[in-house]
């Protein structure tokens, strides 16, 4: 498609990509999207297709990670027009990845798309795209194509595949219908429709085993606000607080508290507030996760960590920081702006190896905020880990999509392993997710809230807990053999 029409098609095109995410759930539009990029790129050059894989990304981030604007500008305390500037700038820089991508796949295929173009070297190639985001500069899977599909029926493959090989059949979908609605070979429909119609058979197969009985779970939502959560009169509430809901649910076997839950050092709570909650769990047989930071011995270096108490004290320290939310990439851009210089925005990372928090009895794979993205880095804790534990900060975002994309996104990593998940955030969405990804219950946003929940500890691997990537691997080298094959075959 040439023109102007071509450029608005991708720019449209990646706008739509978002509302197939949470809060939406329009899952089938990620494959539109998909197609609509794929064939705005057919039969172009590599510079136009270049100019519309940036549009598309601008279209998809822009409206996808529109969250940012709300963290730089309401709690940033930047002002309107350098949050949006630095929202642009940020959109525009990951719009860049599509950019190049477009670029290299036109100049390995110029012209028109052939079939294997659209069957095999497209896929690859947007792969290696949510890959390399994943990646780059310590890295940003936000907005995934796999994810958009936990409530269809490429779901079934997750718990096999991953959701990266979710989002690689998602693709290879698009280049099938892409062949259909350009060549009219309708043979291709057959495989989609195959495709599809597996993935709700593949869902109803336990990958998983429940082991023991379920542990009384109480996840604790304090809602103090974002604005007011490290000035210093505020602690001694914030303390009562979580000590006040806690004692409510002694009857529990866990309680979760969300990320940074004590805005004080562990050192600075210690005696007159840990010791004596620890005493009084031990005393109901109830153990307690809660987050706050945690100091070296040096008192210069801290850590976002979680903290086990009750039956077994023990530290979980985050090992994948955000950038510019738990550290600054460089110390001399403080000071610069108010974002520049958020308060616990020193923090350090964890150890890459750390064993496990143990919790009612359990293992249990703790992940803190931005961590449960990173689909790898949850896979390292399993399958020791009976269960997932999330616990996180949204409070940053306000009432935009990133809460809800959030809790998708670590649905799927539910999903993919066989645990069940509890999500303890600030503000909301906190919520229990069962084995398959489902959500079993939920708070409301906004509000202080608990929830209670019977959590099924599992055993056992997924394929793709066992397997890991190795899958998706060797099917891209393997399409991407064939892309070859059929490529020197046709110029011959």
């Amino acid at each position: 498609m040439q023109g102007w029409k071509g450029n608005l098609l991708a720019l449209l095109a990646g706008a739509l990509m978002p509302l197939a995410f949470a809060p939406f759930f329009l899952y089938p539009l990620a494959l539109l999207s998909l197609l609509l990029l794929f064939l705005s790129w057919d039969g172009v050059t590599a510079k136009q297709a270049a100019w519309r894989g940036w549009l598309f990304g601008l279209g998809m981030f822009g409206v996808g990670v529109s969250w940012i604007f709300v963290a730089i500008h309401v709690f940033g305390q930047s002002g309107l027009i350098l949050a949006g500037l630095l929202t642009f700038l940020f959109v525009a820089f990951l719009s860049l990845y599509l950019a190049v991508l477009g670029y290299l796949l036109k100049k390995l295929s110029p012209g028109t798309f052939s079939a294997s173009d659209s069957l095999l070297l497209l896929p690859v190639g947007w792969l290696v795209f949510e890959l390399f985001k994943g990646w780059f500069l310590s890295g940003f899977p936000w907005l995934e194509a796999g994810v958009s599909q936990v409530e269809g029926p490429l779901a079934g493959y997750v718990p096999l595949i991953g959701i990266s090989g979710a989002s690689l059949l998602l693709a290879m979908t698009a280049g099938a219908l892409l062949v259909v609605f350009r060549q009219r070979q309708w043979l291709w429909l057959l495989p989609v429709v195959v495709l599809w119609s597996a993935g709700p058979f593949l869902k109803n197969i336990n990958w998983t085993q429940p082991l023991g009985e379920p542990i009384d779970t109480a996840i604790i939502q304090g809602n103090i606000p974002q604005q007011i959560k490290w000035e210093p009169e505020q602690l001694v509430n914030t303390l009562v607080l979580y000590q006040t809901l806690t004692q409510q649910h002694w009857d529990a076997d866990l309680v979760v508290w969300p990320e940074n839950a004590l805005p004080a050092f562990y050192h600075q709570l210690e005696d007159f507030y840990l010791k004596p909650l620890a005493e009084e769990a031990r005393q109901h047989q109830t153990d307690i996760l809660l987050g706050l930071p945690v100091s070296d011995d040096d008192k210069i270096r801290y850590y976002n960590s979680m903290m086990s108490v009750g039956s077994e004290q023990d530290f979980y320290h985050k090992r994948h920081l955000v950038p510019f939310g738990d550290y600054v990439p460089f110390e001399w851009l403080r000071g610069l702006i108010a974002f520049f210089d958020l308060p616990m925005s020193a923090f350090v990372p964890g150890p890459e190896k750390q064993p496990l928090l143990q919790a009612a009895g359990h293992k249990v794979g703790v992940s803190i905020c931005y961590e449960d993205v990173f689909s790898t880095e949850v896979l390292q804790t399993v399958p020791e880990a009976t269960l997932l534990v999330n616990a996180t900060n949204n409070a940053w975002y306000g009432d935009s999509f990133a809460p809800h994309q959030h809790l998708q996104i670590s649905r799927s990593r539910a999903l993919e392993t066989g645990r069940p998940l509890v999500r303890a955030t600030t503000n909301g969405i906190s919520a229990f997710v069962n084995f398959k990804g489902e959500i079993e219950a939920q708070t409301p946003q906004f509000e202080q809230a608990t929830l209670t929940q019977a959590v099924q500890p599992r055993q056992g691997k997924t394929p793709y807990v066992s397997l890991q990537r190795w899958p998706i691997w060797l099917m891209s080298l393997l399409m991407l053999s064939l892309w070859a094959y059929y490529r020197h075959k046709n110029s011959d």
